[in-house]
């Protein structure tokens, strides 16, 4: 049974560029597309994969996008797997190497990538509808997700990239810091997870475990297929089918966890030879289908999500010159999300800029926000999330976030109707809830011990 419904789009959709893809950017400054309303429709496909599509007709190509239950969060105490795993599809299958499968999309000007992250890991496709061009591209596509060979020598050479990512993240002060500062808020969490995974587990990966991490999360039971761009229903319906068919059978992940909720403050000091302090602060805070949401959606919105016109950046860098940027963010996930907020100051002037954000923070959850506060905020945000919608690489990426975290199909069309709804004494009762200002992980990296 398929339902449906419309998301609002802007009448004029910005032009879209693929940097290296010539054929592709001509297109798209030829067809920008027109949108007036994007009609989702879902259903379930064979082995119970969950289909998102939404026709979009304005440009002569198709964006396909495959999301599995198989972020980092499912690595167990084998750090760095789902990471592995996700980059290995790319090394094409026993009868198709690594070099033939890139030949294969090229050929036809489509364009293949995988991702991952915490929750996810993504494979993604945009081909053109020229008849025999697509039918290319889905058949690559299919025999890849059906028999990815996993070679011993580009397995090696993956693990060894990894390591080197890892040995660059070293080097980061700001990635040494959110690395830490995921640990501390979810001990003993799979969100404590390094995404990149560890120097001590990576180098003992086999392909055994590849194979069998493939096999157990890159299921149809536990794929969201994202669909839109110039096909049919019908044909959306028989391209979900081959992909479904292609795939290993199974069920979905079980559920995650739940994030416990810290004790106390936690702050940490890593000392690091930069110019800049580097600093977190936050905690566990939002699922994505949580209902406070919207409201805390608006309040962040005031405290440091809203650029020049946030409280942060009036108190921390206007009145007081204490950084370049500062800000703060809420990223919802499948479990409980962080609360965060990040900034960058001199090394002599690291403590007395957590006071300012402490002391921000505290009557930000204390008093809340003041109606002309929420009045802008409302604005800016509705009238800016038009340009999460103005293009099809945006429509299917939000497409494959509804399908992942099981949300409501108007969860888009709704979004403004949500948002202009917000009320002061809701974002103060949200803040109430979600945030204690008295359980945050601090995390300082840069400076001497």
């Amino acid at each position: 049974m398929s339902r449906r419904t419309w998301i609002a789009a802007p009448a004029t959709g910005r032009r879209l560029r693929w940097p290296g893809l010539g054929l592709f950017a001509a297109l798209a400054l030829w067809f920008a597309p027109a949108l007036q309303g994007v009609e989702i429709e879902r259903w379930d496909a064979a082995g119970g994969m969950r289909v998102l599509y939404a026709p979009a007709a304005g440009l002569p190509m198709v964006d396909v996008r495959l999301t599995f239950d198989a972020g980092a969060a499912r690595d167990g105490d084998r750090h760095g797997l789902a990471r592995l795993t996700n980059e290995a599809l790319t090394y094409g299958t026993e009868a198709m190497d690594a070099d033939a499968l890139a030949e294969r999309f090229e050929s036809v000007g489509a364009r293949f990538s995988t991702s991952a992250a915490r929750d996810m890991g993504i494979v993604t496709l945009r081909t053109l509808t020229e008849p025999d061009w697509m039918a290319e591209a889905i058949d690559t596509l299919t025999e890849l997700l059906a028999a990815p060979a996993f070679p011993e020598d580009d397995l090696a050479r993956g693990r060894r990239q990894l390591l080197q990512a890892l040995q660059r993240e070293r080097q980061e002060p700001g990635s040494v810091a959110s690395r830490r500062f995921y640990q501390l808020m979810y001990p003993g969490h799979p969100y404590a997870n390094p995404t990149l995974g560890d120097e001590a587990t990576l180098p003992t990966l086999t392909r055994d475990e590849v194979d069998a991490f493939f096999r157990e999360y890159y299921t149809a039971g536990n794929a969201v297929l994202a669909l839109t761009g110039a096909i049919s229903r019908d044909e959306a319906e028989a391209l979900a089918d081959r992909i479904a068919a292609a795939l290993p059978q199974g069920e979905r992940a079980p559920e995650l966890p739940p994030v416990p909720q810290l004790e106390g403050p936690v702050t940490e000091r890593i000392a690091f030879p930069s110019e800049q302090a580097h600093i977190f602060i936050g905690a566990p805070a939002l699922r994505r289908d949580d209902p406070d949401y919207y409201a805390l959606t608006v309040a962040n919105h005031v405290l440091g999500g809203g650029g020049f016109t946030s409280r942060l950046f009036d108190e921390v860098r206007t009145r007081r010159g204490l950084a370049y940027s500062v800000y703060s963010a809420y990223r919802p996930m499948a479990a409980e999300g962080p609360f965060l907020i990040g900034m960058q100051t001199g090394r002599d002037q690291t403590d007395e800029a957590i006071e300012v954000l402490r002391e921000e923070l505290l009557r930000y959850h204390r008093d809340g926000i003041t109606p002309d506060e929420l009045e802008a905020s409302q604005a800016n945000i509705t009238g800016s999330f038009p340009l999460r919608l103005a293009s099809n690489s945006d429509i299917v990426q939000n497409l494959g976030m509804l399908g992942f975290y099981d949300l409501p199909l108007d969860y888009l069309s709704g979004h403004n109707e949500r948002i202009d709804a917000v009320t002061v004494e809701d974002v103060h009762q949200a803040l109430q809830r979600r945030l204690r200002p008295d359980a945050l992980v601090t995390v300082v990296v840069g400076g001497e011990d």
